[in-house]
């Protein structure tokens, strides 16, 4: 999986469940990439960020 893959199904796992077999090869990739797992933790940061600001 690249990199625009793991990013794409990232933000898609934001908005939809994702299937088993993506949550296989995502979690696969997320063990080899450090750059996916800091975007994905960035991405929740910011997910949670604007439920804060709406509930305000």
């Amino acid at each position: 999986m690249s990199c625009k893959q793991a990013s794409r199904l990232i933000s898609d796992g934001m908005d939809r469940p994702l299937g088993r077999g993506e949550q296989v090869r995502l979690s696969f990739h997320l063990l080899l990439c450090r750059n996916c797992r800091h975007f994905r933790q960035q991405m929740q940061q910011l997910r949670s960020g604007i439920r804060r600001a709406r509930n305000e």
